[in-house]
């Protein structure tokens, strides 16, 4: 019953959301997964799951290991397009589609996803990248055939042109958690950007892959800015301090709990860090923060009698030491 209210158009609206996850559950094409690896994917599948359930969610977790028929091009981390499309089939119904990657936890399961951006989407968002522009790219273009929403940095400034809402990190474009909406323009950006032909020419030159492709329409195809906006990092993919860490902490890049972040990314954790200690340790943060009244009185009570037992045994390796 639940789960009916929060679906309902006019009540939540819960049904207009598909929460995308990678799951990569057999290891994938290229490697093998040890038991840390399978830990991580369990709660970060319990932790999305816990949260789709609330708000009245669809929850498509995707077992990338099945996506083999990428191999022989070693295309295996280009299938976020190809799953997206095949989600836009599957439900039919949705409007917004969020894909999260698999080393991503939510931290604050009461935000719901209409109250933490799509009610206010004009406040939560901006049009014009030179708010937050690391990858300095020229913006507006200043080509005189273009048209005036072309030419604008806001594009036509209206919420429903918004088709497509990314954070940008200290390197430009992340596609760890990122909004796309069911639309005509969003099913000629998935053509494009799936475009075999791009791929053969540039995906040497595309370390970042799909992002980086993305990157690349953007900076070149003003039809590509008119329908984009970007979200502060730390709305919806907030990294731990080892992620983007060359500068030192980041204000508008890194977790902050006083503020409570709604979702931590552990991105390049595979990178000489340890990825089931980052998510460990934000999961326990998460259910600290998250506790009911009655569980902090309980945790209050236990902290007290902790204490209590404490005093005796310091007394006695006081006296044993003098």
């Amino acid at each position: 019953m639940h789960r009916v209210y929060r679906r309902a158009s006019f009540l939540g609206g819960g049904k207009r959301f598909v929460i995308i996850l990678a799951a990569n559950q057999g290891g994938g094409v290229m490697e093998w997964k040890g038991p840390r690896e399978w830990a991580i994917e369990r709660d970060s599948v319990k932790n999305k799951r816990k949260y789709a359930k609330k708000w009245g969610y669809d929850l498509e977790i995707v077992d990338m290991s099945t996506k083999k028929r990428y191999a022989h091009e070693w295309r295996e981390s280009w299938e976020k397009v190809d799953t997206i499309r095949n989600c836009m089939r599957k439900y039919p119904k949705a409007e917004w589609f969020w894909w999260l990657d698999l080393n991503t936890f939510i931290m604050e399961p009461s935000y719901p996803l209409q109250q933490h951006i799509f009610n206010d989407l004009a406040s939560n968002t901006y049009r014009d990248i030179n708010i937050y522009n690391p990858l300095h790219i020229s913006h507006p273009f200043n080509n005189s055939h273009l048209d005036k929403t072309a030419l604008s940095p806001v594009g036509n400034g209206k919420i429903s042109s918004i088709d497509l809402i990314i954070p940008q990190d200290c390197s430009g474009f992340n596609l760890g958690s990122f909004f796309i909406r069911r639309s005509t323009w969003t099913d000629r950006l998935l053509d494009i950007w799936w475009d075999p032909v791009g791929y053969e020419q540039k995906h040497m030159e595309w370390e970042h892959k799909e992002q980086d492709a993305l990157e690349h329409l953007y900076i070149n195809q003003p039809w590509i800015r008119t329908h984009t906006a970007f979200i502060p990092q730390r709305k919806i993919n907030s990294f731990p301090a080892g992620a983007c860490g060359d500068n030192g902490e980041d204000v508008k890049i890194h977790y902050k709990e006083a503020d409570r972040d709604f979702v931590v990314n552990m991105a390049g954790c595979e990178w000489g860090r340890d990825c089931w200690g980052e998510m460990y340790n934000f999961r326990e943060l998460s259910n600290k923060l998250n506790r009911t009244p009655w569980e902090k009185f309980k945790d209050g009570i236990s902290d007290k009698v902790k204490a209590m037992k404490a005093k005796p045994k310091e007394k006695k390796e006081e006296k044993g030491s003098s």
